[in-house]
């Protein structure tokens, strides 16, 4: 694929990059030839994340590992990454652990904890300390929700309450960055994952039940469906979209 010389300029940071949706992400920015700062809280994977973006695609990889919870971690991880490129373009917040599978009465503060902090605040850290040098590039912020939140769907109260959050913040941050010429953007993915093929291993039926209420059919591929989006809502031709949820669900829950 011929490189857009604007993403190369580009430094994009991701959390969660040890695997799952934040990989393909990344290998989205990395065929785009954007520079890439990883944060994780398990080295394992991240470095192995890295290690398949420098072979597929040459890319360049900075890698820190920092718990999304505590923000003394959060701002070095941004500090170290910025310092290793030079600057700062854009934060993808896509990092979020649950107790998924219980019912809100089920829920201990415990159980909501988890969600808000890895989820929320986690978020708001990295956009708090991302902020200067976002306003120095004039950057974007592209943060994941979920349908669960806005569906209401059972067993993810904590979860829920975390995306919704998120989203809220988002919208804030939305307004009161526009003056600095940074966009906020919100997505909500449908999207195969290692966990969500085993388990329609283990509960055929209620997999095929899921994905016949698929309007297009399938499930989203990480790097071809939600990481190219993120590549354009990181664009310069996406500059004029700020405060906004983007569903990348397969038409699931349309909205008028």
């Amino acid at each position: 694929m011929q490189h857009l010389e604007r993403m190369t300029e580009r430094v994009v940071l991701i959390t969660g990059g040890g695997g799952g949706i934040a990989r393909g992400i990344a290998r989205a920015f990395a065929d785009e030839g954007a520079k890439l700062i990883l944060t994780d809280l398990f080295p394992g994977g991240m470095e192995k994340t890295k290690a398949m973006l420098e072979q597929d695609f040459g890319a360049e990889v900075f890698t820190y590992v920092a718990d999304g919870a505590r923000e003394e971690e959060v701002k070095a991880a941004i500090e170290a990454g910025a310092a290793h490129f030079g600057k700062l373009n854009v934060v993808i917040n896509n990092a979020q652990a649950s107790a998924s599978g219980l019912t809100l009465v089920q829920h201990s503060r415990e159980d909501f904890d988890i969600a808000i902090h890895s989820g929320m605040y986690a978020t708001f850290f990295y956009m708090k300390h991302a902020y200067p040098y976002l306003k120095e590039t004039h950057g974007s912020v592209i943060n994941f929700a979920s349908g669960a939140g806005i569906s209401g769907k059972p067993g993810q109260s904590s979860y829920a309450a975390a995306k919704e959050g998120i989203r809220g913040m988002s919208r804030v941050a939305a307004n009161e960055w526009g003056a600095d010429d940074i966009n906020v953007n919100v997505v909500c993915p449908l999207v195969m994952t290692d966990k969500l093929a085993q388990w329609g291993k283990e509960n055929p039926e209620m997999f095929q039940k899921n994905l016949d209420d698929i309007p297009l059919g399938r499930y989203g591929d990480a790097e071809k469906d939600i990481g190219k989006v993120c590549v354009f809502l990181a664009s310069y031709d996406a500059k004029y979209i700020t405060g906004d949820t983007i569903f990348i669900q397969g038409g699931v829950g349309m909205k008028p």
